[in-house]
């Protein structure tokens, strides 16, 4: 039996995401119907001497139809877990629920608690030193629901935002809002890094932390040395801490 043709077979690979697929997929059909319009000769086309190329109002329809589809963060949403799982790895039994969800990378350094009870449970890139660390309520970030309803509601007060890389993108419209940011991607020279830096928000870049839940209060270590450039060519270790405060403090 003749195997059927897929668009792996007349594109090359498959595309690596399903909006990107279907990005693909309606402009090839927008093609083939310019193609029928000029009856069935593409060498206009190709040479921009048609007019029935198809418009600047037909491709931004296609882009509206996959906007309106609301999976416009599905690629950098779903790229983190899929190239590094280790470093998003849930609780068994978590789901995508951001109130049941904990990040478990394998390499955050944790340790016993300290003289005020925090307890470190992670390390991440410090963008930019600060004064004073910065102390609020972990809260995950890692759909564009939750996204869609701070923008409506508002970001809860006194947000310290836990999310993975594709945060540059899913939470730009509520950045400012946010008390601090600890990122699972990135460097400090990241869109992320970048933007927090313009907006004044402490931020630790490539966090590599371990058992914070939604809700838990944490510290972060915002008065560390902010890394540079530098110290990633030369494969330098230069961390910030994150601790969990104590349980009564969880909110």
């Amino acid at each position: 039996m003749a195997r059927l043709t897929t668009d792996a077979d007349k594109y090359g690979q498959e595309s690596p995401s399903a909006v990107v697929e279907a990005f693909h997929g309606a402009t090839r059909e927008l093609a083939r119907q310019c193609l029928d319009a000029s009856g069935g000769d593409w060498r206009p086309l190709v040479t921009g001497d048609s007019a029935a190329g198809g418009s600047g109002d037909d491709f931004r329809a296609v882009e509206q139809q996959l906007l309106d589809s609301g999976h416009r963060f599905d690629w950098s949403a779903a790229i983190s877990p899929q190239e590094r799982p280790e470093a998003y790895k849930p609780t068994a039994g978590d789901g995508e629920d951001p109130a049941a969800f904990c990040f478990h990378h394998p390499d955050a350094p944790v340790g016993a608690p300290d003289d005020d009870g925090r307890e470190q449970r992670g390390v991440g890139d410090n963008v930019v030193r600060y004064r004073e660390n910065r102390i609020g309520t972990a809260r995950y970030v890692r759909s564009n629901d939750r996204v869609l309803a701070w923008l409506s509601d508002g970001v809860p007060p006194d947000t310290i935002a836990v999310i993975d890389d594709s945060g540059g993108t899913l939470t730009a419209p509520i950045l400012e809002q946010f008390k601090g940011v600890i990122c699972a991607g990135g460097t400090v020279r990241s869109h992320l890094g970048i933007l927090t830096r313009e907006y004044g928000i402490p931020c630790l870049m490539n966090a590599r932390v371990d058992g914070i839940r939604e809700g838990d209060r944490v510290e972060m270590e915002c008065t560390a040395t902010a890394k540079t450039a530098e110290d990633y060519q030369s494969g330098r270790e230069v961390t910030a801490r994150v601790w969990r405060l104590p349980e009564g403090d969880r909110s």
